[in-house]
């Protein structure tokens, strides 16, 4: 069988129905609304080096910086059949500590002997993984004030799960009926993509789905360096800033200088902020994953999403930067809100490039709001997490979408239904905010208003950005509108900060008004 083009076809979405497959054994299996219903997860498979193979179409934040966790388990870790790694830990390539990744070895059978294929693994936000606040995205200044923290270890060896650290896992959570749910999901979706793989092997022989795996990399290369020589060779620098780090309130620069020559690409972050004392510091794997994202959306083409596509892209960034942060400062916010901004400075320099192929900023925030405390009604905890949509950046031929969430996420909202049903509040408001799209010849996208009654006391955390800096347009397009955060207490509203803790009364309302996009393009006259 030939290493051909159309075997290159078959092959891309076979690996890739894996992951998706992988993916809606998750979702139908678990318990919280956050991975159920908004998503909020991603799959992957890898080949025996743990190098990416294929992804499903899930979460950019997630899948990009997913590598890295896989790397640190083969370092920690020797791997036999049934086994499962787990790991949160952001300096050990995840992303913040809600995420968690489960990683699993695909073993064949060949002459009798059992040979490494590749692995499988999945990464969810988990609601709440203990720490200072409900929803473990807490106001924080370092990262043992987040959660609990799990290194590269095995959660099941040989089939056999490690009961003592199952057990201390679910001791340092708020909701750990929900988080065992969540994470028997997660292994369930393991096992089906250690099924589908084996079963690939059993149709086509190992050699050839090795084969295959290899020629993917290649071919993803190849394709990525022929879209970089198509752009202009120089260097691009683009800045922007994200409000503040929720501690101190002075603005944090984020930068970069893209260098272009012939087939390839450096990405340098250098003139960045230093780490901050608040939780928006990104650790590594958020900037590659960041980068990668924005170079595979260059691509536009349907090329296999793998390791590939960054062979020929450096990233450099200075050590104990906003954006490679090092141990043990906060990072709950850098998976979530700086990774949106550092998109935005890519974009931003790429505009410089070829700025009929790259839309004007988008909201270039998720918005997080976090919710727990204890439910009467239902005699127990609850801990709820949710990301909120909001504009698009218009583009050369397009106006921007409306309330979506944009980049780094790719999640779905969670509907009113689930919500009410699974917590003690109630929606009040739910809807497009009318006018915050930037204008232009094309215009950007609206935001979103949700407005969230309580029914009993609570406790609030939001991290949010672009409530002071706007998202900018491009081409002579106008920016779009900054968001708002507003806390409604016996009829009077009080504008909060974009990053905030507090405790909510029942009857209290909070408002959530999330930013437009940047409109794109100059209207005549």
């Amino acid at each position: 069988m030939s290493n051909d083009a159309i075997q290159l076809e078959v092959f891309k979405h076979l690996f890739a129905s894996v992951a998706e497959e992988m993916g809606v054994r998750l979702k139908r299996s678990a318990f919280s609304p956050n991975i159920k219903e908004r998503c909020d997860y991603s799959c992957a498979v890898f080949n025996a080096q743990g190098v990416l193979i294929a992804q499903a179409e899930h979460i950019p934040v997630h899948l990009g910086a997913m590598p890295l966790s896989v790397q640190a388990c083969l370092k920690r870790l020797t791997f036999a059949s049934g086994d499962v790694a787990i790991v949160n830990d952001p300096y050990e390539g995840g992303t913040h500590l809600p995420d968690i990744t489960l990683v699993s070895p695909v073993f064949s059978v060949s002459d009798g002997q059992e040979v490494l294929l590749g692995f499988v693994a999945n990464r969810a936000h988990h609601s709440d993984v203990g720490g200072m606040s409900p929803g473990s995205m807490p106001l924080s200044r370092e990262l043992y004030q987040e959660g609990i923290i799990i290194p590269a270890v095995k959660l099941v060896s040989a089939g056999q799960r490690n009961q003592g650290l199952w057990d201390f896992f679910l001791a340092n959570v708020r909701t750990p009926i929900e988080r065992a749910g969540d994470l028997h999901a997660q292994l369930a979706a393991n096992r089906t993509g250690i099924e589908r793989l084996q079963s690939l092997v059993e149709r086509y022989g190992q050699e050839v789905v090795s084969m295959h795996m290899e020629g993917l990399l290649t071919y993803s290369e190849r394709m990525t360096r022929k879209l970089i020589v198509t752009l202009p060779d120089g260097t691009y620098r683009y800045e922007d800033y994200l409000d503040n780090d929720g501690i101190d309130s002075d603005p944090i620069k984020i930068a970069v200088a893209i260098t272009i020559q012939g087939e390839e690409m450096v990405v340098d972050f250098e003139g960045s902020a230093p780490q901050c004392k608040g939780s928006v510091n990104a650790v590594y794997a958020i900037t590659v994953s960041a980068t990668a994202y924005v170079l595979r959306c260059l691509l536009g083409l349907d090329i296999p999403g793998n390791s590939g596509c960054m062979a020929p892209v450096t990233v450099l960034a200075p050590e104990g930067s906003v954006i490679k942060a090092i141990r043990p400062a906060a990072v709950a916010a850098g998976n979530v809100e700086t990774a949106q901004r550092i998109v935005d400075v890519l974009i931003g320099a790429l505009a410089q490039a070829c700025p009929d192929r790259v839309p004007a900023a988008s909201q270039g925030t998720m918005n997080n709001v976090t919710i727990g405390g204890w439910d009467p009604e239902r005699q127990r905890t609850f801990a709820y997490y949710e990301t909120l949509g909001g504009g698009m950046g218009a583009g050369h031929h397009h106006h921007g979408a409306s309330g979506v969430h944009s980049h780094m996420t790719n999640t779905l909202n969670t509907p009113v239904e689930a919500l009410e049903y699974a917590y003690p509040f109630r929606i009040i408001h739910y809807g497009i905010r009318e006018g915050t799209g930037g204008d232009g010849v094309y215009r950007g996208g609206e935001g979103v208003t949700r407005e969230i009654e309580f029914l009993h006391e609570a406790q609030v955390t939001i991290l949010s950005d672009r409530r002071q800096t706007k998202p900018y347009g491009l081409a002579g397009g106008i920016p779009g509108m900054t968001g708002r955060n507003v806390l409604i207490r016996n009829g009077e509203e009080r504008v909060l900060p974009g990053k905030i803790q507090l405790d909510v009364c029942a009857g209290d309302r909070l408002r959530i008004e999330t930013p437009g996009g940047g409109g794109y393009g100059r209207e005549k006259g």
